[in-house]
């Protein structure tokens, strides 16, 4: 070489494309799932139902349409679901954009309707009365949880012990990926 300072290019540009390439990498890193359950539930669109909740309204799940949403299958005799419903409860509180729904899978409605009046749910809880929804859902174990994309596609299933960090990741990630 002749003794010259070769330039690969102007500093300030590669500081943007430093940044632009951080950026890039950190919003990809924010819409990945964090690990699922295999549940055959995964890739599958939500049923199409109608039903009563435990307090009388009629729920729809034309009504989630265009939302992110949880669904939260879970049982009175079911230990791990009286830790993880009011996780749910809480996530429903502070992301008023989130459509969370519970389904009891308990024997007897009064059951069901017993445990979300002890944990003061106020997402609209169904009970399912004969596993119909969970045979839906191909729902094997207690509790469930499920996020579904804004076109009613399961994308996520917690895994056994996975708690309210995997499921807000899971929300996040779900509401930032592009609709299939």
């Amino acid at each position: 070489m002749d003794g010259r300072i070769v330039r690969r290019g102007p500093a300030r540009l590669r500081r943007a494309f430093t940044f632009a390439a951080l950026a890039l990498a950190s919003a990809c890193a924010t819409a990945t799932l964090p690990a699922s359950e295999s549940g055959p539930a995964l890739g599958r669109p939500l049923p199409d139902f109608a039903r009563p909740t435990i307090d009388g309204s009629m729920f729809s799940s034309a009504s989630l349409r265009g939302r992110v949403v949880v669904v939260e299958f879970f049982a009175q005799y079911c230990k791990p679901c009286w830790k993880t419903l009011p996780q749910v409860e809480r996530l429903a509180k502070s992301d008023s954009d989130l459509a969370v729904i519970g389904v009891g899978e308990d024997e007897f409605e009064s059951e069901t309707h017993s445990m979300a009046q002890k944990l003061g749910l106020s997402f609209p809880v169904l009970h399912d009365a004969g596993n119909t929804l969970a045979g839906r859902f191909r729902v094997g174990t207690l509790p469930t949880t499920l996020v579904l994309d804004r076109t009613g596609v399961v994308r996520w299933q917690a895994r056994p012990g996975d708690g309210i960090d995997e499921l807000r990741r899971a929300v996040s990630a779900v509401r930032r990926a592009p609709s299939r």
